[in-house]
């Protein structure tokens, strides 16, 4: 669940310049409890599926062995939508951020007994991936499901999608690019939207201030499943980078 300084310094596969040493996180680790089987693929598989950027740019075609689109979840939870898109689209390259060391591991098992060889995963600080570790205009998709709300107003400035956020996005995708979102509370798709619309580098795919149809490859995650019981309604953002 899970800053750029200026788009136009973004040009080169180099961090962003300007950007801030520290900024305030969107997350905070809960664990809750890992298996023993999460924490063996952890152990074991991670040799072949984990990355450890170390704060250096990565070299995408060596670590997949091929160049190829590429998409990046940030945030993936349990990993069914990142591993079904995965499944589906072996032709493009997946990279998967999310911090929980529970849905790692499990990302890891589940890619492992499906065997699939275009899947990679960080468990590190989504930020700083796309301000150090990605090269610049380097990836075609990038999917946002259902990040943590922050619904009281006073952590509020904790929400993922802000100003700054939304320029390292910009840096990362190529023109033409998607970034989708989802989220099942109405005031944070409100403010998806006021944040997007001061984005000049992108456009709203359903119109300025409109949301899109429930992708139907977007499965129903848990935090959308209790959304709903709650009464909440999903929307479903995307946007192209211009």
């Amino acid at each position: 669940m899970t800053e750029a300084a200026r788009h136009d310094s973004a040009d080169s596969g180099a961090p962003v310049e300007g950007a801030p040493a520290h900024h305030i996180r969107s997350y905070v680790r809960r664990e809750g409890r890992i298996t023993s089987a999460q924490e063996e693929a952890l152990e074991q598989l991670w040799p072949r599926y984990g990355i450890d950027p170390a704060g250096t740019v990565l070299d995408l075609p060596t670590i997949f062995g091929r160049r190829a689109p590429l998409a990046v979840e940030i945030g993936f939870g349990s990993g069914d939508h990142l591993l079904s898109s995965a499944q589906a689209r072996p032709d493009t390259d997946f990279i998967g951020i999310e911090v929980h060391r529970p849905g790692a591991g499990r990302v890891l098992q589940q890619a492992d007994k499906l065997g699939l060889t275009n899947l990679r995963v960080l468990c590190t600080d989504a930020v700083e991936v796309l301000r150090q570790s990605l090269p610049a205009a380097s990836v075609d998709e990038v999917v946002i499901f259902f990040p943590d709300p922050w619904p009281k107003k006073r952590h509020q400035k904790r929400r993922l999608v802000q100003p700054a956020f939304v320029e390292l996005l910009a840096r990362v995708l190529r023109p033409g690019g998607r970034l989708r979102m989802a989220t099942d509370w109405a005031d944070y798709a409100r403010h998806m939207l006021e944040v997007m619309a001061t984005a000049s580098q992108f456009s709203n795919v359903a119109g300025e201030g409109g949301a899109i149809p429930r992708p139907a490859d977007r499965p129903l995650t848990r935090f959308e499943a209790r959304g709903l019981r709650l009464g909440h309604e999903v929307a479903d953002f995307e946007f192209v980078r211009k």
